[in-house]
This record gives structure tokens, sequence and C-alpha cells, in this order.
């Protein structure tokens, strides 16, 4: 049995039915504390999933003494048709007994994999048309609706155009690979020194935006260092609009990857250190040069799992993918309608207290 701590009640059902395929069909028990999770899931000779960011303290200490395993839940990198933030829930994680992903002082296993794996060609021929599928339709991690990048923006430009992405400050991938980057405008800052003269465009995260997380910086800040914010544009179409991508640890880079994009890592993201990206701050341990395919098959194939957001049954990557790429619409959820609404207030409030300025949009 898999005893889970620290799972927010609104995801509870979708990572259920995850958790519960990983262990033989038995549904998982969801508890509110360590010591609870610890001494159920010792009495069942089971193990403790634990959303990382929502880890009661001394969880790992105090499993690791009770002789009880461990196992890291975290969103897959092609989770859902809206934000997590706005609690629309996950239809992939992945489940890590090794660490967790984007934390980079130890080996996960999805590093693990990427590192030792031995990739068949059935499965590279297979994570070849699952990369096409995706960039064919458009999938992303949230699959957010937008606009196309304005083409005079894009087209015309006669310079090399760099988009730099945007993240939440406090996540936990940035506190734990973020490598010395002290947030966003730190960021901004590096793109533009190591990108003199480009034409850089800076992408707010979407979950800042939307006024849930920490991070949001005022045009005038921006436009120091960069020449455009854009907001509203479609992820897949603003990819495909640029030259390159800088990132800190954010997906945005595994998604360029997969559109063909050159990506600049300042971080050290799990993508990062295979011989695909120009890593400013090389991870450690991390050497092996890997394919494209190779590392689709390992993070999106192998380590996640996944379910049909229509029947809640277990899945395959390219029926989610599909699922995403031609979504059907829907009345909106009370809770993830209740959460846009409440991000936007936030997000007045925090406007008030930045400096003003003007940016286009791209």
């Amino acid at each position: 049995m898999v005893v889970c701590v620290g799972v927010a009640g609104w995801k509870r059902k979708a990572v259920g039915r995850m958790v519960a395929d990983l262990n033989a069909g038995v549904a998982p028990r969801f508890v509110g504390d360590a010591a609870s999770a610890i001494r159920l899931a010792r009495s069942r000779n089971g193990a403790v999933g634990v959303w990382p960011s929502r880890a009661p303290n001394g969880l790992a200490r105090r499993a690791r003494a009770a002789g009880v395993p461990l196992v890291r839940i975290e969103d897959g990198f092609i989770r859902s048709s809206g934000l997590g933030a706005q609690c629309h829930p996950p239809a992939s994680i992945v489940l890590d007994r090794a660490g967790v992903h984007f934390d980079p002082s130890r080996p996960s296993d999805l590093e693990n994999l990427l590192a030792g794996g031995r990739f068949g060609s059935a499965l590279l021929e297979r994570s070849e048309r699952l990369v096409r599928q995706i960039v064919d339709l458009g999938v992303t991690k949230y699959n957010l609706a937008g606009e196309a990048p304005c083409a005079a923006l894009v087209e015309g430009a006669g310079r090399r155009i760099v988009l730099v992405v945007g993240q939440v400050e406090d996540d936990l991938s940035v506190r734990l690979g973020g490598a010395g980057v002290a947030g966003n405008l730190d960021l901004l800052r590096r793109a533009r020194a190591a990108e003199p003269d480009a034409m850089i465009l800076y992408r707010p995260h979407p979950d800042v935006e939307a006024g849930h997380r920490k991070g949001l910086l005022s045009d005038h800040e921006v436009l120091r260092h960069a020449d455009h914010v854009v907001r509203g544009q479609a992820l897949p179409a603003l990819l495909s609009s640029v030259d390159a991508v800088h990132v800190l640890t954010s997906l945005t880079g595994f998604e360029a990857l997969l559109r063909g994009r050159e990506v600049v890592t300042h971080g050290q993201p799990f993508y990062a250190g295979w011989g695909l990206t120009r890593d400013l701050t090389p991870p450690p341990r991390r050497g092996r040069r890997l394919s494209l395919a190779e590392l689709a098959a390992a993070a999106l194939i192998l380590y996640p799992r996944y379910i049909d957001p229509r029947s809640g049954e277990p899945c395959s990557p390219e029926t989610l993918v599909a699922w995403l790429g031609h979504p059907t619409k829907s009345r909106p959820a009370l809770l993830p309608w209740f959460r846009r609404r409440l991000g936007e207030a936030r997000r007045g409030v925090s406007r008030l207290g930045l400096e003003p300025g003007q940016a286009a949009r791209a």
C-alpha cells in the first residue's frame, strides 16, 4: 500500500488513480501528517508518497529511521488543460523513489534512466512519433489558449530573437536547481549579458501572471533588459517564432528542444547535461550524450504515469496528447473558476505596488 501525505484535496482523486496503477490497482490512503503516514505504511509493509513542496518537516528522516520507503510525487511534463494553480487536476504524475527530477544535488529515477538506460529501436521510433504528435498538435504542459505572436515583431526584426522564460521564484525547482541565479530579474540580466545584440522577449510565468505565485516584475524592470514583454501568446507558436530560449529550470526549455530550438540553461533542469543544451552551469554527474528521442523516451514514456481525463483510466501518453490537442468544450468547474478570479484580484493588488511602465504586446 502507498500512503500519501502532502497531496492537496482537489487533486487526490486523479493522483489516487495514477498511484493505484503503480500499486496493482490498490487505491492509496491519504493522510494529513507524517506520523500517521509512516505508521500506516509501516503496518501495511507499504511506502509513503509525498508531494515534495508540501512535505511535512522531517518526513524523509523519520521515514528512513522507520525503514519505510519514500516516493516523491510530482506533476508529469504533459499535465492538463489549465493551470494547476487554478486547481485543474493533473492527468499525469511522476513517482520517484530515488529523489526528484528537479533536485540536481542527487540522482533521481529520471536521471538514472537517462544516464544508464538502454533505448531500443522500437522505443526510439515511438518516441519520435510522440514528439511529432506533440509538435503537430501544439501540446505543452498546461495547454493554455493564446494568440499567435505579432508577425511584424517576429518576422521582420532582422535580429536574433531570444525568449527568456520567467518562473515562480519560490518554486522548489528554482530553489534546488537555480544554480545561484537570484530570481527572474537576475535571469534577465544574465540573458542580456549573454545576448547583447539580440531582440529579447520576456514571458512571465502563467502562475505568476495569474496572480497565484511569487515572481511578478513590473514592465519597467523588465524593459531595462528586454525589448518586449509577451503576454497572451500560445506557447507553441511563440517557440516556433524564436531562435533561442534562455531558461533557469523551466520546462519550457524541454518544450523548446522538442521543437528544435536552441536552449541555454542558467540553472540545472533535468534535461541539461546530456549534450542537447548549452549549459552555463553544467549539472553534476551527467555527461552521457543523448539524442532528443532518447531524452523524450525517458521523460515522456518511461518515467510518468497518465490517465485519460474522460474516463479516469490509465492511458498512454499518445492518448492524452491526442485529447489535449483536440479538447472538448465544457463548463468550467467551480473551483478553477474561483481560483482564477482570486488570482485576478491578487494580481491587481500586486501591480499597484509595481513601478508603471509600457511594454509592447508581441
